[in-house]
């Protein structure tokens, strides 16, 4: 009808409002050169590192009570105690149903469970290498080579890093320092089952792993965190199989980056200590948080302003003096208040419903001591025992899970970083633009199929850095 609004115009016309009064508000706009919003984001992303209206900040947005946070096991998530928190015989039976689906999806031919994508999804997951303490331990040290350690302040060394971590497939990059009272909480205090052996810090030169337990120096204190960006467009073939080797394949690269990461820091001269098993080391969301590549959101994982929730984060920590950096705060956790959207995606009813985060947990799968938007894990899992898969849905769902080439994204993101105004209307229109169905894919994996055409590995190697 004329004089009505098309999604795409409603989008942009929210997108161009809300980013002019933002900019004109900081100061931005009437900069030389800058006319219009869209070239105040254009410049300003041209001269920062990051987005211009990602802020710095001294503490997250998230609260810590870092008095009540303690040390935190690994086998309390589900992922090492479902047994126990759904009781064993309904576990079993979880796990049966979910091999008789997943036979039943493929046999029938549901679309995104198919013998092709079940194929692809055994391929993806092959090859990761082993997650050792210490790493491989293959690369020659300087000593060996019979030249001294290299050296460089904690500046350099983080940049040096940073350059290192990009080349090998790393999206983004920070750095934690490790504080007995505060930060050192984030480390599990166990190893993931079936072992559990303690995680410890000892004052001595060079940590080891024995039959009892992992020692990580006192020295070892500055952690490294990376996230490896999962593929948006597989991610919106979830919950079938097909949406699946998202995860997959992100796990792949996440741990072969980690082992050359150890091997680069040993060849360097130093130590790093890690994990010993998927996720094993520390908090990765938390450690994410602290070293400013993302905010904590409501679907309890951290969403970054490069790629939303489409990351994967592991966690290391080393002797090797690195310059930490800072929480960012963009508006994420004001905007996840306004929105629901993942909640209400969420097949299994999982996620809070809550306007605001809270402090009480939700069972013993979370740890206490800050306050989110804690989710029923035990939900969760059911579902994926249902669908044969670990879903995914919620992270497809979020507004943050788009591509960043159309300039009204980033003009939409500036207006959420800058007030919270628009966030009601901004989720409307959101809603309009990509309605979803729960238990729905977002587009049919059968086309998936039939394009030749596809980003390596799913992904945009584009984003979040300077282009060659």
């Amino acid at each position: 009808m004329p004089g009505q609004l098309t999604r795409r115009q409603l989008l942009k016309a929210i997108g161009f409002a809300g980013a002019s009064l933002t900019l004109a508000s900081t100061g931005i706009l009437g900069a030389p050169g800058v006319t219009n919003a869209a070239d105040a984001t254009a410049n300003a992303q041209e001269s920062a590192k990051r987005y211009w209206w990602v802020k710095n900040v001294d503490k997250p947005t998230t609260e810590i009570d870092w008095q009540q946070m303690q040390r935190f096991r690994e086998w309390q998530t589900t992922r090492g105690s479902l047994a126990k928190y759904r009781g064993e015989d309904f576990n079993k039976k979880m796990n049966q149903l979910q091999a008789d689906n997943l036979l039943k999806f493929e046999k029938e031919g549901v679309p995104g469970y198919t013998t092709k994508d079940m194929a692809l999804k055994a391929a993806v997951g092959y090859g990761q290498p082993s997650i050792l303490f210490m790493g491989p331990q293959k690369a020659s040290t300087p000593e060996e080579r019979g030249v001294p350690r290299y050296e460089g302040t904690p500046e350099e060394n983080s940049r040096m890093v940073t350059a290192a971590l990009r080349h090998m497939g790393a999206a983004t990059v920070g750095f934690v320092e490790l504080e007995t009272e505060t930060t050192r909480k984030l480390v599990y205090q166990e190893e993931p089952a079936p072992t559990k052996k303690p995680i410890v810090f000892e004052n001595i030169d060079v940590g080891y792993e024995d039959e009892k337990k992992l020692v990580i120096p006192e020295k070892a204190r500055y952690a490294i965190v990376y996230t490896v960006q999962m593929s948006t467009e597989t991610m919106k073939y979830g919950p079938t199989v097909l949406g699946s080797l998202t995860t997959s394949l992100s796990y792949t690269r996440l741990y072969t980056i980690y082992a050359q990461l150890h091997e680069f820091i040993r060849a360097l001269g130093y130590h790093s200590y890690g994990a010993t098993a998927l996720n094993g080391f520390g908090i990765g969301p938390a450690f994410a948080v602290m070293a400013g590549l993302g905010e904590l959101s409501r679907l309890n994982r951290i969403i970054t302003p490069e790629y939303g929730p489409m990351v994967r984060v592991a966690v290391l920590t080393t002797d090797l003096p690195l310059a930490p950096t800072k929480p960012i705060n963009f508006g994420v956790m004001d905007f996840c208040k306004d929105c629901k959207t993942c909640a209400e995606m969420c097949p299994s009813k999982a996620l809070s419903m809550d306007r605001d985060p809270s402090w009480e947990i939700k069972g013993e799968w979370n740890n206490p001591g800050h306050r989110a938007y804690f989710e029923d894990s035990v939900l969760c899992r059911n579902y994926w025992n249902q669908c044969g898969t670990n879903c995914g849905i919620c992270f497809s769902a979020c507004p943050y899970a788009v591509d960043d080439d159309a300039s009204l994204h980033r003009i939409v993101k500036g207006t959420i970083a800058s007030t919270s105004m628009f966030n009601s209307v901004l989720v409307a229109a959101d809603r309009m633009a990509f309605p979803a169905q729960p238990e729905q894919p977002l587009k049919n994996p059968e086309d998936w199929w039939k394009d030749t055409n596809l980003a390596e590995m799913g992904i945009d190697t584009r984003r979040g850095g300077r282009r060659i």
